[in-house]
Parts: structure tokens; sequence; C-alpha cells
């Protein structure tokens, strides 16, 4: 994949019409700032690669899949006993702050080590899974058994797979799609438990929508945080609401987009009950929830895999480049709003998620799934070949732009997204460009050009 940007990626003067630089990176920080990341993971190797700070973004991005390759090369020599049935490994086996205890195919699997949340003050007991959708689908099947029948209010543009999970297989809930307007009511109460899905990958006013139903008191909140960082004040904030109105909180996320430094470390996700004992009344059926969902994972074989956690997690270090990484990309994500709302009048889907890290672009012709991603794969090809840092692939958070088809569930669309990289300020900015303009000269009043 990182072969693709062998061309060295520099800077161009500033055209006309450009976003102007406030609060920029200038390439020498930001090739500074990914030195310290690639330090980072280099240094959890038991033999450190010879390395020196990068000169380019494509070195940026080769390097660090590399590293991340020989780190988990390493680790896969170094623990040649480890088994999936656990008979040749004694004691606890370890990956950096990880301890991992399991029996017969992790299906028991217990894992100790620091929060991937950045919660201080709350008390969050941590239960990892194999991916994201292995999260939710053991939590809803899980909690419709607890519960029964409920109403399960989602965000307009909620997540696609989730809401076919609800959909397809959790047959005992009945999902009502909240009105997004600033005057929309609340939902009507019935006798049925109410469940609030508050999903991350929603636009800004689906997910302020979210918020108004919390004082509404529903009897649980669903918090998917997968396009949040792990220490967003957005997170913060639901959860002081959620205490407020004392509403027990569960956090679904899938790691592998924003919690692995870009490098796509491994697949992997979680189910976080927070002041569980506090906020569920001893006599509430909630309080079997946990159990239940450990449950569900075992039964659906959805474990975590020990191999999958990055060693580099829980540092300080780690904290801070993260932090920094996600700044960078949500500070570019708004300089592409503003820039693509001017020049791409009429050709945008959506500019406003919650998250700030990606947006969609639309043509004049309705997309389907098919023509989304061929749009995707030409753009990204046409500028990736120009020696731009950009590729048709799936997920974001990464050091590039990562293009690919976008499906919005509520309205039926498809688009085509466009997942903001941590990128210094002037190459993103030569990239809005360029995408701009070849995004508009494929354009013409019957769609888009094949």
């Amino acid at each position: 994949m990182v072969g693709a940007f062998v061309p060295e990626v520099t800077p161009a003067a500033g055209g006309q019409g450009r976003p102007t630089k406030i609060c920029a990176e200038d390439v020498e920080a930001y090739l500074h700032r990914k030195h310290r990341e690639l330090r980072l993971i280099n240094d959890c190797l038991h033999h450190p690669l010879p390395l020196s700070c990068p000169r380019s973004v494509s070195d940026v991005i080769r390097h660090k899949f590399q590293l991340t390759a020989a780190l988990k090369a390493e680790h896969a020599l170094h623990d040649w006993t480890v088994t999936e049935t656990a008979w040749a490994h004694q004691g606890q086996r370890r990956i950096g702050p990880f301890a991992f205890r399991y029996d017969y195919q992790r299906a028991d699997l217990d894992v100790r080590g620091p929060s991937f949340y950045d919660l201080q003050g709350s008390a969050i007991d941590t239960v990892y899974t194999a991916s994201g959708m292995a999260a939710i689908s053991a939590l809803l099947l899980a909690l419709a058994g607890v519960i029964g029948k409920a109403d399960i209010l989602v965000l307009p543009g909620a997540y696609g797979e989730t809401q076919e999970l609800i959909e397809g297989y959790v047959e005992r809930f009945r999902m009502i799609t909240l009105n997004c307007s600033s005057t929309g009511a609340a939902v009507s109460k019935s006798a049925s438990p109410r469940v609030l899905l508050l999903d991350s990958s929603a636009s800004a006013p689906a997910f302020d929508a979210g918020l108004r139903q919390i004082d509404a008191a529903p009897d649980l909140l669903i918090f998917d945080t997968t396009c949040l960082s792990t220490g967003s004040g957005r997170i913060r904030r639901v959860l002081g609401l959620a205490q407020e109105f004392s509403i027990p909180v569960v956090m679904v996320r899938s790691h592998t987009k924003l919690d692995s430094l870009g490098a796509e470390y491994g697949r992997l996700g979680s189910v976080t009950f927070v002041d569980w004992e506090r906020n569920v009344s001893c006599g509430s059926k909630l309080k079997e929830l946990p159990a239940e969902v450990r449950n569900a994972i075992r039964l659906l074989g959805g474990a975590a895999l020990p191999a999958h956690f990055p060693p580099y997690i829980g540092t300080p270090l780690y904290r801070e480049l993260t932090d920094k990484r996600i700044a960078a990309i949500l500070r570019n994500g708004r300089r592409a709003s503003r820039y693509f709302a001017a020049a791409l009048p009429g050709l945008t889907a959506e500019l406003h998620y919650v998250h700030g890290l990606y947006l969609t672009l639309s043509t004049r012709q309705k997309l389907d799934e098919a023509s989304a991603r061929c749009a995707a794969a030409k753009m990204s090809r046409d500028l990736a070949e120009a020696g731009l840092p950009i590729q048709h692939a799936g997920s974001f958070g990464f050091d590039f732009v990562a293009t690919e088809w976008f499906h919005n569930p509520t309205t039926g669309r498809y688009s085509v997204r466009i997942a903001v990289p941590d990128l210094p300020t002037a190459i993103w900015d030569d990239l809005v460009d360029a995408i701009a303009k070849w995004w508009s000269a494929h354009q013409w009043a019957g769609g888009s050009r094949s």
C-alpha cells in the first residue's frame, strides 16, 4: 500500500482563493512530531531499528507501517508458545502494559491494563472484543435478552451497519429515528423501556438532537464513541449529562480507527460500562447486562485477540501524540469544509459531521454504491499518480487521505467520503485544492463522467 507514496510531497505556493494559514503547522514541525510517533513505536521493539528523522510524508507513512509490521512480527516470534487454547503458555501473557488470561479459544478472556479512555474519576468496566461490530452486536443481543421489548432511539445518519443489525437481528427492538430539527419534540414515552443510541458518526445537528433526548431520561444510553478521540471533550460532556440525570451508560468502540497512531495495528473493539454500580439500581434488570454481554461475546466467538493490543498505549507520550494527531486532523477538516463549501456549490453531501474527521461529496446525478466506489477509486488514482498522498481505502485517521463510497442509511443516498489526514497545513491545502478541481472537472449538468 505504501509503495504508491514514493514520490516526494512538498508544499506548493498558496494560490488565489486558498484557505489562509491560520493555526498552521509547517512541514518541519510536522516531521519532528512524526519522528516522535515513529520513535514511540520503535521503542516497543525488543531490538529497535535504526531510525532517522523522516524527510517527507512518504517517509512517515512507509516507516510507520514498516515499524508496525516489525513489532507484530517480533511478538509472533517471541510468543511462539502462545496458543489459542492456552495449553503451552504458563502464566499471564503480556503485550506492553496489558496482561491476558484465558482458557479455551479466549472465550473467558480477561484483560488487565490501562484504559484507552482518558476518564478521570469514573469507574469503568471494559470488555474487549474482536471488532467494533462485535462489541455492538454482543451488547444489543445481550440487552434484548435482559430487558425484552424496547424502543431504541437512533440518530439520523447513524452508522449503517448498526441499523442493519437492529433491523435484521434484534426483533425485540423498535427502532425510532430522531427528528434533528432544533424544535423537534421529544419522543413520546411508551410502556416499553427506552434506549438512546448516541452515534459519533452522525452529523453535528443529528448529534445535538440526540443530546436533547438525554434530559428525557431514557432507561439506558449507548454511546458509540468510535469517531471521537478517547480524550474528547464531547465524551466527557455526554457522560456529565448522563450522570446529571442518573442514566446508565455503556460505551462501544472500534479501536482500529483512531487509537493506534494511524497504523491500523489490529482489529479491536470494546464495551465499557461507566459507573455502573452507581447508576443502576439494585432491582433493575440492567444489573445483569455486564455478565450477559460477556456471555454473548463467548457464544458469538467475538473475543479480542491479544496480539491486536498496541503495546504503546497508556504512556503520557502516547496520549500527547494522539491528542496532537487528532487536533491536526480536526484543524484540517475545518479548513476543507470551508473550502469545499465555497469551491463546490451543489457538489457536497455533508460537511459538518460532529467528529470532523471526514466529509462527503456528491454529484449532480444520483450515485449508487458501484458508481460512488468507482469515483473514489478514480480520483484517488489520478491524484496519487500526481504525487499526492491519497488512497482509495476504507476507515479514517491515517497520515494520508482515504477515499471511499459512503451510504447514508437515513436518506438512502450514496456519496464519496474524504477522510481527512494528519498532514502539514500547506500540503493539505494543496490536496484540498486538487480534490476540488478534480471533482468539479468530472461533473456536468447530467452527472459524473466515468
